[in-house]
């Protein structure tokens, strides 16, 4: 049924859920997983240029933790899953959906926002925005 699955990681609990869930259907069905961590870039705006290099380096350094972590998990549960790991930068709705685009994926398997309140209500959660615009099906994990 399933032959790609996009699996969006940020490390938060919400994301690990994901994980596993994302990892069960790969044992189940045979799909590779694409575990993307998206690096969000929009806080650069007036900051100085060294500034913004030492955050990047920082925010880079927590994505390849992130994705380590994808990576160990499939170690302990099945090593037959194929795992192919993914850095982009942007705004992570509009990244995933790219990416679930440009790869050809089936399903992706998101964690829902951790956000809540008026930041919620202003911005939108990526689980949200992801669903409303995704061309393939999604699987929302709490």
């Amino acid at each position: 049924m399933y032959k790609k699955i996009l699996l969006p990681t940020d490390g938060s609990k919400y994301s690990q859920n994901a994980e596993k869930h994302a990892i069960f259907l790969a044992e189940k069905t045979g799909a590779e997983i694409l575990a993307l961590s998206v690096i969000e870039n929009n806080f650069s705006i007036g900051l100085p240029d060294d500034t913004v290099d030492e955050i990047n380096q920082l925010l880079k350094k927590e994505t390849k933790e992130n994705l380590g972590k994808v990576n160990d998990l499939k170690d302990q549960l099945d090593d037959n899953v194929k795992i192919t790991s993914l850095i982009k930068e942007g705004s992570p709705a509009a990244v995933l959906l790219d990416v679930a685009e440009e790869e050809n994926v089936d399903l992706i398997v998101i964690g829902s926002s951790g956000k809540s309140g008026f930041d919620r209500f202003l911005m939108g959660s990526v689980a949200a925005k992801v669903v409303k615009s995704a061309k393939c099906s999604v699987l929302v994990v709490n």
